[in-house]
């Protein structure tokens, strides 16, 4: 009876968490401590996504789904359990962000960017933060021997400093999936940070002079421009990125499906119901990679650190081409509309007419910074291939 006993006590949770103190090779502290540490990381997450809004649509399910990847005996994480499914079912094969990127295409308007086409530099520039950090993260490794990064970890890294959080779990399931977790959830977290982490570097590399600059209102663009936008941005990607193709091609056929005029049902889906259930599909596998051996390194807190560092370079990027551009323009352009060449859409774009508008209640900057910012979804997606490219 006592034997049965002690069989039952050995397949619950309590057990699982504490019933054995060995600390596996590599590991910071035993299996069954830091599924508990884990499912800890992840309630904070759920606070952060419930109680202060931080990017709650994708924290709340990857929170969730750490939780339940961090119970012990439950099996969701092995080979037929619910989460082992959803992962191979979208993240392995990369489809669930691909399907995301089909709906932000869907809901984004190009118009701004159509209107005023030397913003896509300042979008440009702004990814400069993606491959600042790919040196730093290498530099870390192989001169200052604080933390080994391969190329292909370094690419995985990097790629949060696009703002862009399908395109991140995109291009680290391809290159350094064991990262996973740590750059989705940098990724995400970041983004909902923008407002925070942005100001203080906007205002650092601007004077209030350059602040008041006020833009002119963008010419009106026609459905007919609208309609051949995808279709030249994927031709060009085509020409000269195709390994950034299933990211532009997903993208620019979401934004057919809204401009053509003639798929309002598809591209309603595609933007509210595909989109939601793939939100939901895709944050519960991410969350399924948040087991202990994988998150709780050292590696972790690097990515942490380094994510802060590309998003802090990709806005200052943007800013310093505004006002390199502003050395040969006739028509000045406000140097905080750079920042918003990350693709954190809309947010970015927002946080620049907030700071312009602190210099001058009457400066609204809120379109023009649109297009930089879906500029930069592009040319987060076109770094992406790039990196792809060079690490396979």
């Amino acid at each position: 009876m006592g034997e049965k006993l002690f069989s039952l006590f050995q397949e619950t949770g309590l057990y699982g968490f504490f019933g054995s103190m060995t600390v596996p090779e590599g590991a910071l502290m035993p299996t069954g401590i830091g599924q508990l540490v884990m499912i800890g990381v992840c309630l904070i997450l759920l606070y952060l996504g419930i109680a202060k809004k931080f990017e709650p649509l994708l924290l709340v399910p990857i929170a969730f789904g750490g939780i339940l990847a961090n119970i012990p005996f439950a099996g969701l994480t092995e080979e037929g359990g619910l989460l082992w499914i959803l992962y191979h079912m979208g993240i392995e094969n990369t489809l669930f962000p691909l399907l995301i990127f089909m709906g932000i295409g869907a809901m984004t308007d190009f118009g701004p960017l159509i209107a005023n086409p030397k913003t896509t530099l300042l979008g440009g520039a702004a990814q400069f933060g993606i491959f600042g950090t790919v040196i730093g993260a290498l530099y870390l490794g192989g001169y200052l021997d604080v933390v080994n990064f391969s190329l292909s970890e370094a690419a995985s890294v990097g790629i949060i400093g696009g703002a862009d959080g399908p395109t991140s779990i995109f291009l680290t399931q391809r290159l350094a999936p064991h990262l996973l977790a740590a750059v989705a959830i940098a990724a995400y977290s970041y983004m909902a940070l923008v407002p925070i982490i942005q100001p203080p570097v906007m205002r650092l590399l601007t004077t209030e002079k350059e602040r008041k600059i006020q833009m002119k209102q963008l010419r009106p663009v026609s459905q007919r421009e609208k309609i051949i936008f995808p279709l030249v941005v994927l031709g060009l990607c085509i020409l000269f990125f195709p390994s950034a193709t299933p990211l532009i091609g997903m993208l620019m056929f979401g934004n057919l499906l809204k401009e053509s005029g003639v798929t309002e049902r598809l591209s309603k889906t595609a933007a509210n119901e595909l989109i939601n259930i793939v939100t939901i599909f895709l944050g519960l596998s991410v969350g399924s990679k948040m087991v202990a051996e994988n998150f709780l390194v050292t590696k972790t807190l690097m990515i942490l650190v380094l994510g802060v560092c590309a998003f802090i370079l990709g806005t200052a990027s943007g800013v310093i081409m505004a006002k390199f551009m502003n050395l040969f323009l006739k028509e000045k352009i406000n140097p905080l509309i750079g920042s918003a060449g990350v693709s954190a859409v809309p947010m970015a774009a927002r946080v620049s007419n907030r700071i312009g508008q602190e210099a001058d209640p009457q400066n609204f900057l809120l379109m023009h910074a649109m297009g930089p910012n879906v500029a930069g979804v592009i040319g987060s997606a076109v770094a992406a291939g790039i990196l792809l490219n060079l690490c396979q």
